[in-house]
């Protein structure tokens, strides 16, 4: 969409110049606002025309059965999909009784803005009614980042050329009509009308709605209020019934004469609470968002992201488009986490419902990485839902014969949902996932009670599975089989080396925890046989390896699979899952998303940079990119193994996945992973940014989490930065331990200054340099090592 006529490129808003039908439900998930919370979609102000009509809050969800053909034990039996609840932005216009509907009439005029500095979508417009009238519309909207259940809208209609009768309809609607779903399985599962009525009620300017879900028991409360300013004989009444509130407003204006209205909703859901205690709530929330009124709600929203965006900015000189790009994806993933409030990041946020609302391991992976360096209050939020989660990942693990925690690879609630157990039951990477976010974070924050608290409870947890699931042989290796990697065209693998080497970390890690925690030991029923055997696991743990080719396999026996035909494939069959059986890619050396090149990033100490540069070689030409995970992985190794064309042809795809709308899907909504690679690939990649880890054969014991032992100089992080020839400069700030260290890169230096906290030491491609506040450093930057570029997959190139 970036590239529409209609979307202008400008470095800090979104900004839609005129209005086009065809990409209109695009429109809506780019235009989305949120909280973490509370998620309204960018539909249109008056509701029709829309994509997907869509306001979402976190954990609010229906249950629906499972259906198999045939069934098998550990299934799941039941779904969970998020449900579209009471639409509260919804403000009809009539004017002279022709309903403002942009099909009809002439729409003169139309302009979106969404800046991400301040919050807030606007919308301007002139429309010439089907008998001749014009009138001017602005509209502002905000949800709030300070006020954690409220949202509000500033509407405003002039008459531009005769006197105009005015009826402005601010309503609550619930069931709202949803569009037809299509075939593809990762739309979601739309269910009708799952919304019953308990209580509806209209007085004065307030209208409120409450509703409970059929089966899932929550309840939902909806409340709003209006300010109506307008000429002498403005006249206004309320109404209700089970599934609409409305308020109408009514003026006749003269030319240059405006009515406005300012809505103020607030939101109050619960699976425990009575009727009156969660209509109580909204009437609570309503009180505080008229006191606090539609001023001071946009000054909380500009003074909330000034704070991010103090930390969290990324500058890009030399392409415009990136530089859009990148503000986009941060403002997303703010919102996405700024109030979730120990609720689940989904892998769409609360902008559509696309994988029916559902949270993967893209969060602990992709997006939690990004925030523990910008807004790491939000990441100790999101973790603390999955330790909310932890007595369903144990009883999941007994369900399936297995000790310790299994986590769900999709929920909402933190049960099993995936009906395909290839890649869901034995995709246990999850467990290392969730753990490698605990250690990240508390590395770079220090949250010690976290730590002793949530943080140990899940390493324990996650590391006991590994030592149940997996075997030694004879020869005293250990091998994970069985399972599914990121690369889901392999599923059901043995010893899938992502897995593996993630299993490790989290081995080490949880008995690290332990050690220095032990007073917590015997709650966690941890002794020092068990913390010697998972130290023992990890140094046995199976890292597969093809000596002829001195490549590592993605799992045992890959490299001797047969090679998929890319030649006879054409660029209409992709994705693969959709026109080729299972059966015949879990066979084939076909790669779907970064597994091997995944953990080569994540594990970055399991393997030498001569390794690396084979290994990125080698599965190049394998990877098709079915996933939005992939590219910013394989930029990641681009970058670090010496291709920075490459590394930024990658980058750029995962900066414009949803812009440029390059999977055809954003109409379901973000893809929220992409969008934190675009930080990945800029940070990580170009910039290099690393955690220094003493070496493991050096120091097995202390290679993870926790604060620097006596005598442990502070290097705490350490960059590699190189641009590409298109870049001239790529600035970004990192957040660790309290302090903030600005990283400003150019194609031949790279200035390092820490702007806050105690004097630390970085490593630059290697080198040690100390900082202090005040005391910048500059040094050079050394060219990127010469070797061949290699390929991909025909047609797959990024960029094509």
């Amino acid at each position: 969409m970036i590239t529409h006529e209609n979307f202008a490129t400008e470095p800090w808003q979104l900004r839609e110049t005129a209005l086009d039908l065809d990409v209109l439900a695009q429109s809506e998930s780019v235009f989305a606002l949120s909280n973490g919370l509370l998620g309204w979609r960018g539909n249109l102000d008056e509701g029709e025309p829309h994509g997907l009509p869509g306001c979402y809050l976190n954990g609010v969800y229906e249950t629906h059965p499972l259906p198999y053909a045939e069934a098998g034990y550990g299934y799941p039996e039941s779904g969970q999909t998020t449900i579209n609840v009471t639409d509260g932005k919804v403000i009809r216009l009539l004017v002279d009784d022709h309903p403002f509907d942009l099909r009809y009439g002439e729409l003169v005029s139309h302009e979106r803005v969404l800046d991400y500095r301040t919050g807030v979508l606007g919308r301007s417009a002139e429309w010439t009614t089907p008998s001749g009238r014009t009138v001017r519309l602005t509209s502002h909207r905000i949800v709030s980042l300070a006020q954690r259940a409220v949202a509000a809208i500033s509407y405003t209609v002039e008459a531009v050329d005769g006197p105009a009768t005015i009826a402005v309809q601010s309503e609550l609607v619930a069931n709202e009509q949803l569009p037809v779903v299509s075939g593809d399985p990762r739309m979601a599962a739309a269910i009708d009308s799952p919304l019953l009525p308990e209580e509806h009620y209209a007085h004065g300017t307030r209208l409120r709605l409450v509703h409970c879900t059929a089966t899932s028991g929550q309840r939902v409360a909806v409340a709003a209020d209006h300010i109506v300013e307008g000429p002498a004989g403005t006249a206004w009444a309320a109404e209700s019934e089970p599934d609409v509130a409305r308020l109408t407003v009514t003026a006749t204006l003269e030319p240059g004469q405006r009515l406005e209205l300012v809505k103020f909703v607030t939101y109050g859901w619960s699976a425990q609470r009575s009727l009156p205690a969660v209509r109580d709530q909204v009437e609570g929330g309503l009180a505080g968002a008229r006191t606090t009124g539609w001023q001071g709600l946009l000054d909380a929203q500009r003074a909330c992201l000034d704070e991010f965006w103090a930390c969290a900015d990324v500058e890009v000189e030399g392409d415009e488009e990136v530089q859009q790009a990148v503000r986009f994806a941060l403002f997303h993933l703010y919102q996405a986490a700024a109030r979730n409030e120990r609720r689940a990041i989904p892998a769409k946020g609360l902008t559509g419902t696309g994988y029916d609302g559902h949270a993967f391991w893209d969060t602990e992976s992709f997006v939690l990485p990004v925030l523990t360096h910008t807004a790491p209050y939000t990441v100790a939020s999101a973790l603390a839902w999955r330790h909310s989660t932890l007595p369903s990942a144990l009883e999941r693990a007994r369900q399936l014969g297995l000790e310790g925690a299994a986590f769900p690879w999709r929920t909402i609630n933190g049960a099993e949902c995936s009906g395909y157990w290839p890649a869901g039951t034995v995709a246990f990477h999850v467990n290392a996932d969730i753990a490698a976010a605990v250690e990240r974070y508390v590395f770079a924050t220090e949250d010690r009670d976290f730590y002793r608290g949530p943080g140990l409870d899940l390493l324990v947890h996650t590391a006991r599975l590994w030592r149940s699931l997996g075997h030694f042989d004879s020869d005293g290796v250990f091998h994970i089989d069985g399972v599914t990697g990121p690369d889901e065209y392999s599923a059901i693998a043995r010893d899938n080396l992502y897995t593996n080497a993630m299993a490790r970390r989290n081995l080490l890690a949880a008995a690290y925890a332990v050690s220095h925690h032990p007073d917590r030991a015997p709650d966690l029923g941890v002794g020092a046989e068990e913390i010697a055997d998972w130290r023992n696991t990890a140094a046995r743990m199976a890292i597969p390896y093809n000596q002829r080719l001195q490549v590592h396999e993605q799992a045992l026996g890959f490299t001797d699979q047969e090679p998929w035909d890319f030649e006879s494939t054409s660029e209409d069959q992709y994705p693969l899952l959709l026109h080729f059986p299972y059966f015949d890619l879990y066979r084939k050396q076909v790669v779907k998303q970064a597994d091997l090149v995944l953990a080569m990033f994540t594990c970055p100490d399991e393997f030498t940079a001569e390794e690396k540069v084979r290994n990125f070689a080698y599965y190049e030409p394998l990877t098709v990119r079915d996933s939005s995970l992939s590219a910013c992985c394989q930029a990641v190794l681009a970058a670090e193994t010496g291709h920075l064309r490459l590394a930024w042809a990658y980058t750029r795809e995962a900066a414009l996945m949803d812009l440029d709308d390059l999977e055809h899907n954003t109409r379901d909504g973000l893809h929220m992973a992409s969008l934190a690679g675009t930080w990945i690939a800029l940070v990580q990649g170009l910039g290099g940014l690393r955690r220094i880890r003493p070496a493991p054969a050096a120091r097995p014991q202390d290679q993870q989490t926790g604060s620097p032992q006596a005598g442990e100089p502070e290097a705490l992080v350490r960059f590699a930065p190189r641009l590409p020839t298109s870049l001239t400069r790529l600035a970004f700030n990192v957040r660790v331990r309290e302090r903030r260290i600005r990283v400003d890169i150019g194609q031949a230096t790279v200035r390092y200054t820490l702007l806050s906290g105690g004097p630390l030491t970085v490593l630059h491609h290697g080198s040690p340099v100390g900082l202090t506040v005040g005391a910048p450093a500059e040094l050079p930057v050394p060219p990127a090592p010469d070797s061949p570029e290699p390929r991909q997959p025909k047609g797959r190139a990024p960029g094509t």
